[in-house]
């Protein structure tokens, strides 16, 4: 089939785990570019459903309650609110975002597993599976952390390698450890239900590796390639846990579904529930052969949705396959990889927050450096370039000045379009071109190209007032800058139709001072969109600048984070130990609790505070090296551990007569020895 031939189009954006809040790599991998695109088919009057929700099953979740201490089921109400509500802050336009833990879910999930059951799909199996003795539990994938066999890498889960990709399984591992205790599990038999991939490697070599080489991107079919080149084994769809969706047969007691056999299903899940709230029938989008099925994901999760889940649509049947699956790469934040672990990230909740109105700024900067073949590195500065050098001096520019020009010279009414020139045929050239330059490269995934195309006519736009000087020549020859805004303003106009897959929100705005209601697709390229005479609002800026300090606040941030990382991670050094003593030695030290009556600054020093000390035996005065790390005033009235019978020692014109005790770090930080409790001054410390 060829892309006009499909009636329909269900496209898909990755659930996101509901275990934390979404950021920047994620938005440029999977939800942007999902979102230009459906926006983009919606303009041209195709029936689309935009497909999410939150993922809330599967190890994330339960590790994430752990960690918090709390029960999965707050964990993902917390983000699953949290997550749709910055999507839809952001202007991610999904038909229906869900949640796998809705009631329809877990029975479509169910419904799917027995069909492929009784259709004798599935291995059943003993097997042996790790198990952690302390925490008497066996260990899903995420639970165990080992040494990668084909990286190297330390740290790679028991399902998936994140720093090469590799799929792999709990035994494979080298050095496995429990993430519950950290002890090396064991294995135990288990029962579990094995989805027999090797028995579908022959159709996807032939479906994926020979069908879809030359339209899928090259990232996606070389992942795929490599894997089913590999040899594809039995993957488990069952797991022992007590949160999940329970396994529907009998003697799978105490066993949940595989969260990436539970979760793709999810699309069709949310499909029927958005299909139910419309009043229409849900199963076109997902069986009729005329629907045009598109999956958005990362590279992370190509392998589920290009060798298991078609496996598992293939053993069942009735379903359509993915025509395309765009992956990106990954997103890294500042020359670093973003992790969520470190807190090293953008997240999009914090920036809506911290970046009032900068909505479409965030969306173009992501689409602009989308990681569409290879990683890129999104960076504040670039950030701040793309809105001041483009946003503002291209788009909103050329916007601005067409708008402004025309309320004064011609009180805001769209000036009648006379003799053309040759540079304005040109420009009305060009201004046809675009939406099927734009169009074509939406069509391809090619989400940075196409952007390029569309902010090429803001570009045609000031070259050809530039060029042109109407502002000069209204002195001279009003007919002709009628003609000139006449078309500047066609091409403002334009830009309403083909930005708004990108920037939704200004081209709202955009259509608010044009005094035009929407327009779709089949109008882009046209020459006469706005009618001679037409009243235009008053011109607003689409864009502000962004200033140095804005962008030093996130800098700092990251920087503080970096900071904060660097301190957690750091070895605690210690002082070497001293040479041993005896305990007579130590016996001889009085050592007491004494009460700060008195403190100021010892003159000519930056070091020293003197003290006047209540010891329960006498009132003394004791020196102490202290004096960058407290001031006089905040040591009155603290108790104080001192060495009472130092032998007296002049300093600075006055005798110390003991000494305070003091605990220093590696930095040389110093913190005072004090009892938890007021004591009594005199007391002795033994």
């Amino acid at each position: 089939m060829t892309k006009t031939d499909f009636k329909r189009h269900t496209v898909t954006a990755a659930l996101p785990y509901a275990n934390g809040p979404v950021h920047i790599g994620h938005l440029a991998g999977v939800y942007v570019p999902a979102d230009i695109y459906v926006r983009y088919l919606r303009s041209k009057g195709e029936d689309v459903a935009f497909i999410c929700g939150s993922d809330e099953h599967g190890m994330a979740i339960t590790m994430r309650a752990r960690k918090e201490g709390i029960n999965p089921q707050e964990i993902v109400d917390k983000y699953h609110n949290m997550i749709k509500d910055s999507f839809g802050q952001l202007g991610i336009s999904f038909d229906i975002y869900s949640r796998t833990s809705n009631q329809v879910h877990h029975e479509t999930a169910q419904e799917f597993f027995k069909t492929l059951y009784d259709d004798g799909k599935f291995e059943e199996r003993q097997s042996e599976q790790y198990y952690d003795e302390e925490a008497k539990q066996f260990l899903a994938d995420r639970y165990i952390i080992g040494t990668c066999p084909k990286c190297s890498h330390p740290s790679a889960y028991g399902d998936q390698c994140e720093n090469c990709g590799s799929s792999l399984n709990p035994t494979d591992l080298i050095n496995p450890k429990s993430t519950l205790t950290g002890n090396p599990p064991v294995l135990k038999e288990t029962k579990h239900w094995y989805l027999p991939l090797q028995d579908y490697e022959k159709w996807l070599n032939q479906w994926i590796v020979e069908g879809h080489k030359s339209d899928w991107k090259s990232n996606v079919w070389g992942q795929c390639k490599s894997w089913i080149d590999g040899g594809l084994q039995s993957r488990a769809m069952t797991r022992d846990l007590d949160w999940g969706i329970k396994v529907p047969v009998k003697g799978a007691e105490g066993k949940v579904l595989y969260v990436w056999f539970d979760a793709p299903i999810g699309y069709i899940s949310a499909t029927k529930e958005w299909a139910t709230e419309k009043g229409i029938d849900w199963e076109p989008y997902w069986k009729d052969k005329d629907t045009k099925l598109v999956h958005f994901i990362g590279k992370d999760n190509i392998v589920f949705h290009c060798i298991i889940f078609p496996a598992i649509l293939k053993a069942h049947g009735d379903y359509i396959l993915p025509d395309n699956v765009p992956a990106n790469e990954f997103l890294n934040l500042e020359s670093d990889k973003i992790s969520t672990s470190r807190n090293w990230a953008v997240w999009l909740h914090e920036y809506l927050e911290e970046l009032p109105g900068k909505q479409d700024v965030l969306r173009y900067a992501l689409c602009a450096n989308a990681p569409e073949t290879k990683d890129n590195d999104f960076t504040w500065k670039d950030f701040q370039a793309r809105n001041n050098s483009e946003l503002v001096a291209i788009l909103g520019n050329f916007v601005n000045r067409a708008v402004v020009l025309t309320h004064k010279y011609f009180e805001g009414k769209v000036p009648e379009r006379g003799e053309l020139f040759d540079i304005d045929s040109e420009v009305l050239n060009a201004l046809g071109q675009v939406p099927k330059k734009v169009g074509d490269s939406i069509e391809r995934y090619r989400f940075r190209e196409a952007l390029a195309e569309m902010m090429d006519l803001a570009r045609i736009g000031n070259k050809y007032l530039a060029d042109t000087e109407p502002w000069k020549l209204i002195k001279t020859d009003e007919e002709r800058v009628k003609t000139i805004l006449n078309i500047a303003l066609q091409l403002v106009a334009n830009l309403s139709i083909v930005a708004e897959p990108f920037i939704p929100f200004s081209t709202d705005k955009l259509r608010d001072f044009l005094n035009l209601g929407e327009l779709d697709w089949s109008s882009a390229g046209s020459d006469e969109l706005l009618a001679a005479g037409h009243q235009l609002e008053k011109a607003q800026l689409l864009f502000d600048k962004i200033e140095d300090k804005t962008i030093e606040e996130q800098v700092q941030k990251l920087e503080n984070t970096k900071k904060q990382n660097e301190m957690e991670n750091k070895e605690i050094e210690v002082a070497p130990l001293k040479d041993t003593i005896v305990f007579d030695d130590f016996m001889k030290l009085d050592l007491r609790v004494g009460t700060i009556l008195e403190a100021k600054k010892v003159e000519k020093s930056n070091k020293l505070l003197q003290f006047l000390v209540d010891t329960g035996v006498d009132k003394r005065t004791i020196l102490s090296g202290i004096a960058k790390h407290y001031s006089p005033e905040e040591m009155i009235g603290k108790q104080v551990t001192i060495v009472a019978n130092l032998a007296p020692r002049p300093m600075m014109g006055t005798v110390s007569e003991g000494m305070i005790l003091m605990a220093e770090d590696a930095e040389g930080n110093l913190r005072l020895i004090q009892p938890n409790e007021n004591v009594n001054p005199g007391s002795t410390v033994s």
